[in-house]
């Protein structure tokens, strides 16, 4: 079993893994996650070692890191640098965010993508995933905490169950007033650009130009906080919805259904 990098093997119509002895097995994928950007791969190969994998939530910033890739093609690279922050976002190729990335300054190119991020004494502790174009020392990793979870899944089930409810929506400011009104938490919602027909959202009676700010009981202040809210645990189950509409404050019930992959 291999742990990639979801942007490296989706939708392949051949997977080839090559090794250092110039060996090279097909591959087929078992799971593939495109929200965290993760996938899990699988060959039939001998005497394979496998690498102990470490405990993200242990690190430091300033801890040394190193990155072990293939950038460019130029094969089985290594470059070093140090845990420059923890607990990041970053916005995957689905369009949701992955919490809790490691931000590190080990050099990443195109083609480390997949590999692994390590600690001195050889734990992997998380997937080199992405870089920001134009700038120089901002790479990040999914943490491997997230990869042994979403691993898991994937191993399990080939995917991750997520939740919807069925609307097009983006963040948006509340009125000053209604936050005091109301003595909300937070300063902004999820406004309902549209309702997808025969969705959960349509069935629960919501409309578009509502604004979403709470749901199952937790304030919803952006989109991002409705995506993270939106787990496998509340498909099928029954939720509270409280959204603005105008001035009014309305608690609706939704029943989230299980997305489904293409």
């Amino acid at each position: 079993m291999i742990l990639t990098n979801s942007h490296v093997v989706h939708d392949a119509r051949r997977i080839q893994v090559s090794f250092s002895d110039g060996g090279r097995f097909p591959a087929h994928t078992i799971g593939d996650d495109p929200a965290t950007d993760l996938a899990v791969i699988r060959i039939d190969a001998p005497a394979l070692v496998a690498a102990p994998l470490g405990d993200s939530q242990k690190l430091r910033v300033g801890q040394l890191a190193i990155a072990i890739g293939n950038p460019y093609g130029f094969q089985y690279t290594v470059t070093a640098g140090v845990v420059s922050a923890l607990g990041r976002s970053l916005r995957s190729y689905s369009g949701r965010l992955i919490d809790d990335v490691i931000q590190t300054d080990a050099s990443l190119n195109p083609g480390n993508s997949g590999g692994p991020l390590v600690t001195s004494d050889g734990h992997v502790v998380g997937v080199n995933t992405a870089t920001i174009m134009g700038a120089q020392g901002l790479c990040f990793a999914i943490g491997i905490n997230t990869a042994k979870f979403v691993a898991g899944r994937l191993l399990q089930d080939g995917r991750i169950r997520r939740a919807y409810i069925g609307v097009e929506a983006q963040t948006a400011p509340l009125h000053r007033r209604l936050v005091r009104f109301y003595d909300l938490q937070q300063k902004s919602g999820v406004i309902v650009a549209a309702v997808t027909p025969d969705s959960p959202a349509q069935r629960a009676g919501l409309r578009e130009g509502d604004v979403i700010i709470s749901f199952d009981g937790k304030p919803v202040a952006g989109v991002d906080d409705l995506h993270r809210l939106l787990t496998d645990a509340r498909v099928g189950v029954s939720s509270a919805l409280i959204v603005l509409r105008w001035t009014e404050k309305l608690e609706l019930k939704v029943v989230p259904e299980e997305v489904q992959s293409n």
